[in-house]
This record gives structure tokens, sequence and C-alpha cells, in this order.
């Protein structure tokens, strides 16, 4: 069983599910953060949506490049985890599906692709706190207690 995050699920709502890859990136002892504007301004581990037909892999390096411009290697998955929330941008409930890999940044190729977003690098105690999601920041404590 996968475990849940944040909120439960509302039994009056019906959720669509939607995998996501996103990545805890770890280079010289900072983690990158990506910064989205909207729908509200927060702090997030870069990743998103696992477009049909696309693999999990390649949804991670397509969305990490998109959100921070960087290119990655060695990813390996750490955890998943899921949670049940509004997505404002495409206008659902969702049943999110996150599978967190941790990589290492190797080559920043461009600014950041997506409108919106922006990439900081911040110590691991200083990404922790910046991180809204509960899931996130305890597959962000999973990843530092492997690493360290």
């Amino acid at each position: 069983m996968i475990p849940r995050f944040g909120s439960p699920p509302d039994p009056r709502i019906r959720y669509r599910r939607r995998p996501g890859a996103y990545a805890v990136l770890w280079r010289d002892g900072r983690i990158l953060l990506t910064h989205q504007e909207r729908p509200k301004p927060e702090f997030q581990l870069p990743g998103g949506g696992i477009d049909a037909g696309e693999s999990p892999l390649r949804a991670l390096h397509r969305e990490v490049r998109e959100e921070t411009g960087w290119q990655i290697a060695g990813a390996r998955l750490i955890g998943s985890y899921r949670r049940f929330c509004f997505m404002p941008d495409y206008d659902l409930w969702a049943e999110k599906r996150c599978q967190v890999w941790l990589a290492r940044p190797v080559l920043r190729r461009t600014p950041p692709l997506e409108p919106g977003h922006s990439a900081h690098w911040f110590t691991p105690e200083a990404a922790l706190a910046r991180l809204v999601d509960p899931g996130s920041r305890h597959m962000l404590a999973r990843a530092l207690s492997a690493l360290t």
C-alpha cells in the first residue's frame, strides 16, 4: 500500500488518478528545488505528471529539465506516496501518485523552460523547511538519511 500524506479523500468527490515523477536533486551537499509562482507561490521538488505512454523515468528527466533547466543522471527510485488535492491548473480533483527519485544534477542546459518557475539551491535543512507538501518533506528526509 502506498502511504498517503495530507488530507484524506472526501467521499463526495470523484478523484482522477494522476501519476507523477519527482526528484530530490543533490549536488555538493545542497538540494535543488523549484519555485512555482502559480496557482500559489511555493517551493516544490522538481517534477510533475507522467504523460500517457511516457515512462516515469522519462517524465522525470523531462520535468526536471522544464522546471530547473538541469540535466540529471544516476536517478534511483527512493519511494512513492499519494495525496488527494485539487489541481487548479487542470480544474480537477486528483489522487496524485508521486514517485520520488534521487538524482544528481550534472549540467545546467538552460534557465527553467516552464513559465513561472525558478530553480533555487538550499542546504538540506533549508530545503526541508521550504517544502509545503508533507509527502515531499518525508521523501526528502528519507533521501537525506540515506545520503548521510
